[in-house]
């Protein structure tokens, strides 16, 4: 068994101006599998067109986030816009049908005026209707706990145990834990036994090295060394996210696979 790993071009291939032009560079460069935050700025075709000619395989997307210019980062946990959240989910389907996507990461959202049980209550019964459309569809819909000390102060899920407390909650197998190595050495460390107590609910993996996030062998916290080849033994049999940001050039910094014993 090998590792798979995905690029992330909204943090990689920043020396290409566009998104669409970010999967013939990720191609290029060896990738297979690719991902993407927020492709919906795009027109779909544009963006399905752009993946198909390049020959990779989308991996994973997120759910519309609602208004960027409110400052959305997700809505599912948003009291009073749960009609809105349904509307973005079905349009997130549609984007990810003609990616031939299967995951979808669907995001929280902020902290605001309401209390925590009511932003609760609300992303319960927010995912409860994403799991059960995204089984229809064959699609699994993925929750990510962000961390609120570096990244997003106010985020509504800063926590993996709540985060595997809901997944259990809504007992589906279209709902699965998105773990971003990042935000659980800041929030958690003591990452192997994290690892192997989350695993059974994992659905995808992210990597990046802290507290830069910078390539896995820069200088930090995480010894990924250690982490990927955990992985392995783990039994580990999903994808890889390179969601970090490129110290310079993105192939050169991809030295660090070959480093590692590593291909693409």
């Amino acid at each position: 068994m090998s590792l798979k790993f995905s690029a992330n071009l909204t943090f990689m291939f920043q020396e290409v101006p566009t998104l669409c032009g970010r999967y013939q560079a990720a191609k290029d460069a060896g990738f297979r599998f690719v991902e993407s935050a927020f492709p919906h700025g795009v027109d779909k075709g544009e963006v399905t067109k752009a993946k198909d000619n390049a020959g990779v395989e989308q991996i994973l997307m997120n759910a519309h986030q609602g208004d960027p210019a409110k400052g959305d980062l997700g809505i599912s946990a948003i009291p009073g816009r749960e009609e809105e959240f349904k509307d973005s989910l079905e349009r997130s389907i549609q984007y990810a049908h003609s990616l031939k996507c299967q995951k979808i990461h669907i995001m929280a959202g902020l902290k605001g005026d309401y209390s925590i049980d009511e932003m609760e209550k609300t992303y319960l019964n927010n995912l409860q209707h994403a799991a059960s459309r995204l089984q229809q569809e064959n699609i699994v819909g993925l929750i990510e706990p962000i961390n609120n000390r570096i990244s997003v102060p106010k985020y509504f899920l800063s926590d993996f145990n709540k985060a595997v407390e809901y997944i259990k909650f809504i007992d589906s197998p279209n709902l699965k834990l998105q773990l971003d190595m990042f935000h659980l050495q800041v929030m958690e460390g003591n990452l192997t036994n994290n690892i192997k107590h989350f695993l059974p609910f994992i659905g995808h993996i992210q990597i990046a090295q802290v507290p830069a996030r910078g390539e896995p062998n820069t200088s930090g916290e995480i010894n990924y060394r250690y982490i990927l080849q955990l992985l392995l033994d783990s039994g580990y049999d999903g994808y890889i996210g390179l969601e970090y940001k490129p110290s310079g050039d993105t192939v050169k910094g991809l030295k660090w696979l070959e480093e590692f014993g590593y291909k693409l």
